[in-house]
């Protein structure tokens, strides 16, 4: 069970984000307050599970506790968890504008929605909360509005770096608020804990301004046919600059994917893409001369039913694509969605149309610190300590060694579950507590290790079969059994055979004097699959059903 924090303590403790890139959140905790840092989801692909978001279980008993959730940025990583985890934390939700208008259109969709006070707070904002001082300094990312939080008590000042990287032309925004930094380095900082997402990656991540330049190039060299650009919703310059280079070749864009189309009216409710040109119905571009209109799609991951997966299968409603079309990729894989991506860009390339990567032009940049911006954020903030998070374990340990080379004097590397205590000296773990996953699964919340997920596993490999037995009172069979079998054979002759076979199986059994229900359903079971064993490799999942006359 996690201890409340004291008056002398200063504590963090990730529960998602360190040890895994995504699902982030981070707690920090101080004279008998918490406050909540990002709360964010990741996808899911197997067992009906398309959601997953760190188990919040551990917090839980202190939730009268919890002052606040802070958000750095929109990204779904960051904030994606805050519809599904806000009814068993119950606090208010801080936040700078673009940030929390994505969150309000986020909650549109509950019932409990309009309960969410969500409080803004401007760029370069102060505020207190509970026995927190938090500050907001703005640095440069992928998505509108990414922040930094200098976060102090009696102790000191830790810094959370959020996801960030160095960008002189963010397009969208300021650059990154160095001299603030380095008055913060100034006053001291007892630990830096930070993004190590491409921590393997030499010099600096590199510019969106280098990017529009490169899309602008390319959408000029061709002239012909339809051109799709693919890019995550979330980064908005990447929107605004494929709809300028567009604007400038003659051709009208429309939006495909209701993702895009969201982040689109947040931004522009946010004060953001001033002066664009407008967007047409993704019906209307399609009746236009195919070298007139570029498309601005969601799906670039090869995500399910996406706009772009829903095109490659020519199954999406408005828009479809000829041979000679093009689709430019701007975004890069994230890992475990190799073989998604290549499956849809293959279906794609079987159809005529030209696919274009980062692979083989600049159409895409990160948003998160390669080495050269990580030793310059070191230099500004001059930390006493470096916590890397974000990141899988290589990551976060390829950072600390990066941080000691570079002059800082400690670092430690946390897991999920890792209580660290900030206020005294060097960092160091104090106890290990509770975390793990939980999942949407339909409309319903069930944890990652659930008995419910481990059963469906096994019926995913080993298959299932249902006995339905007549029997009397004293279990002597009383008719012919039903045998159902799922996921063991196809149908047809196979699948007749192997449920004659085991009504034998059945009826043999229960000429045994087992004397119980109990011991005749153990009997069944064992019987069945051993059978499945020596005929198939499989040792199916067997439901056997006693039904009385």
């Amino acid at each position: 069970m996690l201890n409340t924090p004291k008056k002398n303590n200063f504590w963090f403790l990730p529960l998602g984000g360190s040890g895994e890139i995504g699902m982030n959140l981070n707690l920090f905790g101080h004279n008998k307050e918490w406050i909540i840092v990002d709360c964010g989801i990741s996808f899911g692909d197997r067992l009906g599970i398309d959601i997953i978001m760190p188990d919040p279980s551990a917090i839980l008993d202190h939730a009268d506790d919890i002052k606040a959730i802070v958000l750095t940025h929109a990204h779904e990583d960051h904030i994606g968890a805050v519809p599904y985890l806000w009814p068993y934390l119950r606090c208010p939700v801080y936040a700078t504008p673009f940030t929390a208008q994505i969150l309000r259109q986020k909650l549109e969709e509950k019932s409990w929605g309009k309960e969410v006070e969500i409080i803004e707070v401007p760029l370069s904002g102060n505020v207190k909360i509970g026995s927190f001082d938090i500050e907001y300094i703005t640095l440069t990312h992928s998505i509108p509005e990414p922040n930094a939080l200098a976060i102090r008590t009696e102790h000191g000042c830790v810094l959370h770096t959020g996801d960030w990287k160095i960008d002189p032309q963010p397009l969208l925004g300021n650059t990154t608020n160095e001299n603030r930094l380095k008055e913060i380095g100034k006053e001291g900082i007892l630990a830096l804990i930070c993004d190590s997402t491409n921590v393997f990656d030499q010099g600096f991540t590199g510019s969106e301004g280098n990017v529009r330049n490169e899309l602008e190039k390319l959408i000029t060299q061709t002239p012909n046919g339809r051109i799709v650009a693919c890019c995550f919703s979330s980064n908005v310059a990447r929107v605004e600059s494929v709809a300028y280079a567009a604007h400038r070749n003659g051709r009208k864009v429309a939006l495909i994917g209701r993702s895009l189309e969201k982040m689109i009216r947040a931004a522009t409710l946010s004060g953001y893409l001033k002066g664009l040109p407008g967007f047409i119905s993704a019906e209307q571009a399609m009746d236009m001369p195919r070298d007139k209109v570029l498309f601005i799609s969601t799906g670039s991951q090869g995500e399910y039913r996406s706009a772009l997966a829903r095109v490659s299968q020519r199954e999406h409603h408005e828009v479809a694509l000829d041979q000679g079309d093009t689709v430019i990729f701007s975004s890069r894989v994230i890992p475990g969605n190799e073989r998604a991506i290549a499956s849809m860009q293959n279906r794609l390339v079987q159809q005529g149309i030209r696919i274009i990567t980062a692979h083989e032009e600049d159409v895409h940049v990160s948003g998160h610190p390669a080495q050269e911006d990580l030793k310059a954020m070191y230099e500004w903030t001059q930390p006493k300590s470096l916590i890397p998070v974000h990141g899988e374990a290589r990551h976060m340990q390829a950072q600390a060694e990066l941080g000691i080379a570079n002059g800082i004097e400690h670092a430690l590397v946390p897991y999920n579950g890792t209580l660290i205590e900030l206020a005294a000296g060097k960092p160091h773990i104090i106890e290990r507590v509770e975390s793990g996953r939980w999942g949407i699964d339909g409309k319903c919340l069930v944890s990652m290790n659930s008995q419910i997920l481990k059963e469906r596993q096994k019926i995913s490999i080993q298959g299932i079969i249902f006995l339905s037995v007549p029997v009397d009172d004293i279990y002597q069979l009383q008719g012919t059994p039903l045998v159902t079998c799922i996921g063991i054979v196809e149908p047809g002759e196979e699948s007749e055979n192997l449920i004659e076979d085991l009504q034998n199986i059945i009826r043999r059994t229960m000429r045994q004097d087992l004397g119980k229900e109990k011991s005749y359903h153990e009997a069944l079971q064992r019987a069945v699959k051993q059978e499945c064993n020596q005929r198939f490799g499989k040792k199916p999942i067997t439901e056997v059903h006693f039904v009385k006359n």
